[in-house]
């Protein structure tokens, strides 16, 4: 008896629940209705568009309003355009309120087989919607706006004026909104004259205007055409006679189209400008694009088509690996170029500013900063070979070096620095104080949380690109602050000007002698006269090379890096997967030095060498990289490094002599170890 009155008990407040819940649900329906009923209709035509200009005042795109002088009503468009449309796009366009219940329960239902995200259930009219007012961020808050304004669309116009505003901004790649404006470009013919295979083959881009072209890559095109064709065909839109026809029509492109076959330029760049913009006028993002405002960026489009370019020649079409870049004038902190993905219609995550991975060895420039701060110059040496460390928790920390290779025996700082060696990188982080490197981090404009640990020396706390282009960008303007940015002014619809940037911030932060010393040593990676057991980390690209750079690679199992600059332009590189998958294709290792090594050739092409500036009580002197010593006429090696004066070496190299054989043997053993070689071998 007790236990059927506690089952009925149990069954009643279940009941009880679930109908509050209900309640609380078609309460926030009925909410998002009215609200949606008295905020009235919203808009179809924006007016304002906002324009943005290059560094040298030349416009490079238009935002907020994608409607063109193409538009055209329904009658006028081929019939056979609008049911492919509507085929693989939202066969259900007639019979819903905007929203596909049915259609959303089943990617749902997909994406959980799968463990992906990646079927979409938009209608029409979210994607309208998407179109007019919204960016593509996929935020909470994006969504919730995107219902509010589909809501409203279904509400106030009629199923033909929505289909007529999406066929007319939707995007087809190479410049094109809306359906005239892609039927000229790929067909030189008006909509109204496209065939059924024509119409199918233009139904098939929107979903990716990159992937789905005709021009980029004819076999996929072809393939999502003869999909959409059996799609009308299954639901009876079209006769089989119809289908095999349009079938095995050959189409016929446009030379025009191919001649404008390029996506628009900077579509990330304009992505961080509009936020940017957005934060200075303390506005939504939606408002900056819609009100008429013209913001003068810093982007040059010279170095913006050249670092474009080098992601699309470099990295394979047939791999999903992803990538980004961006690239800065350390004088000013001006960005000149944004890459922060390889398609910003298939993916509008901007890599090169949102997102934060681990930098490798890229992250040791600063830690070896702190350590010319604290007495190390270029020739101090300490052991490399394999090393247990002791932490003050009890725990052991036993890091290595690429492929477990180690020199068993001293190396310099500057060897230490071209070789990326991790040993060397995490005992000098235990002497100077892993607190000591977070606070450095700070000096160079870090804002992520780093977590102060003896790995951090080898970059293993998660960093945003545009951080790690900031930090170099102090090193190559003698330790001068710099602020990071896109916009330099902003003029509003009435022609008066509400923003300008401020130039007054670059107050000197860091030593110019240090930052100096810092990007000569970061030259050695270009410099085979520094191999030692084994080869420098750019050794790959050096003779892609045109001039001295200063830079640093670093690498972890699921992102490669390569970030380096000279006096006038910083660039930083990143490859990897989304989900931090490893890397482990050879060919993908090597594209971040690739493209890094192309695009500081192209930019810096026909323009005049120029070498950072010497500050004053600063030396140069030829060095043997194996000792740290002085070198002589019998060293095997000798490298110009550069001391703060009076702490360059005073003793001559000894290690190699006229009766020897110029290797490395028993000399160097016998040589005084210095302060900071007897401490570390506390640790080996």
């Amino acid at each position: 008896m007790r236990s059927k009155q506690k089952h009925s008990a149990v069954r009643k407040r279940f009941f009880k629940i679930t109908g509050i819940l209900v309640g609380i649900c078609l309460s926030f329906v009925i909410f998002v209705y009215i609200a949606s009923y008295l905020l009235g209709p919203p808009p179809i035509s924006m007016n304002q568009q906002t324009t943005l200009y290059t560094k040298s005042g030349e416009p490079f795109a238009k935002v907020g309003e994608h409607q063109t002088e193409d538009w055209i009503s329904l009658e006028h468009i081929a019939d056979e355009a609008i049911q492919a449309t509507l085929a693989v796009e939202d066969r259900n366009f007639y019979n819903h309120h905007g929203f596909d219940v049915k259609r959303i329960l089943g990617a749902i239902v997909e994406n959980i087989k799968t463990l992906s995200l990646k079927e979409g259930a938009s209608t029409l009219t979210q994607q309208y919607a998407r179109n007019l007012y919204l960016s593509h961020e996929k935020t909470w808050g994006r969504k919730i706006k995107e219902a509010f304004y589909t809501i409203r669309l279904e509400m106030f116009y009629s199923k033909s004026e929505l289909l007529e505003g999406y066929l007319n901004t939707i995007y087809y790649g190479h410049g094109a909104y809306g359906i005239e404006a892609a039927s000229k470009q790929f067909f030189q013919k008006s909509a109204s004259e496209l065939s059924l295979a024509e119409s199918a083959m233009l139904a098939g881009i929107p979903k990716g205007p990159t992937y789905y072209s005709p021009l980029n890559d004819p076999t996929k095109a072809e393939q999502r055409q003869q999909h959409i064709l059996k799609i009308m065909e299954n639901q009876a839109m079209i006769s089989s006679r119809a289908y095999e026809e349009a079938k095995n029509e050959a189409l016929q492109y446009h030379n025009e189209a191919k001649r404008n076959n390029k996506e628009q330029i900077g579509p990330y760049f304009q992505h961080a400008a509009i936020k940017e913009a957005a934060a200075v006028l303390e506005l939504d993002a939606e408002e900056v694009r819609g009100g008429g405002y013209q913001i003068y960026t810093t982007m040059q489009e010279k170095a913006q088509t050249d670092l474009e370019e080098q992601f699309q020649q470099t990295m394979s079409k047939q791999s999903d690996i992803q990538g980004s870049g961006l690239v800065m004038n350390p004088k000013t902190g001006g960005i000149i170029a944004i890459v922060g993905g390889r398609s910003y219609v298939d993916s509008p995550f901007n890599r090169a500013t949102q997102a934060k991975r681990m930098p490798g060895s890229t992250f040791k420039p600063f830690l070896y900063y702190a350590a010319l701060e604290r007495g190390y110059n270029a020739s101090t040496m300490l052991m490399s070979q394999p090393t247990t460390f002791k932490l003050e928790n009890g725990n052991v920390y036993k890091p290595s070096n690429f492929n477990g290779y180690y020199a068993n025996k001293p190396i310099s700082l500057a060897q230490a620095l071209a070789l990326s060696d991790n040993i060397y990188a995490v005992k000098t982080n235990m002497f100077i104080g892993p607190e000591t490197l977070v606070n450095t981090a700070k000096q160079f404009g870090f804002t992520s949380d780093l977590s102060a640990v003896p790995s951090l020396a080898l970059g293993s706390e998660v960093v945003s690109m545009k951080e790690m282009v900031r930090g170099y960008s102090m090193l190559a303007n003698g330790g001068k602050n710099v602020d990071g940015h896109t916009v330099s002014k902003i003029v509003n619809r009435y022609g008066d000007t509400v923003y300008t940037k401020s130039n007054d911030s670059n107050e000197q932060v860091l030593d110019p002698k240090k930052t100096f010393i810092l990007s000569q040593l970061m030259t050695g990676m270009f410099d085979r006269e520094l191999n030692g057991y084994m080869q420098v980390t750019g050794s790959t690209i050096i003779d892609q090379l045109d001039r001295k750079y200063a830079g640093k690679s670093g690498s972890t199992d699921s992102d490669s890096w390569m970030i380096g600059f000279s006096p006038s332009v910083v660039a930083g590189i990143w490859v990897g997967y989304d989900d931090n998958r490893t890397i482990e294709v050879v060919e993908e290792m090597a594209y971040a030095k690739d493209i890094w090594a192309n695009f500081m050739t192209s930019i810096h092409q026909n323009k005049p060498i120029k070498s950072l500036t010497i500050p004053s009580g600063i030396v140069g002197i030829p060095v043997d990289p194996a000792t740290g010593k002085r070198a002589t006429p019998y060293c095997s090696a000798s490298k110009v490094m550069f001391f703060e004066k009076g702490s360059e070496p005073t003793t001559y190299c000894n290690a190699h002599l006229p009766e020897d054989d110029k290797t490395d043997k028993a000399p160097l053993e016998k040589q005084e170890k210095s302060f900071i070689e007897r401490l570390f071998d506390l640790f080996e």
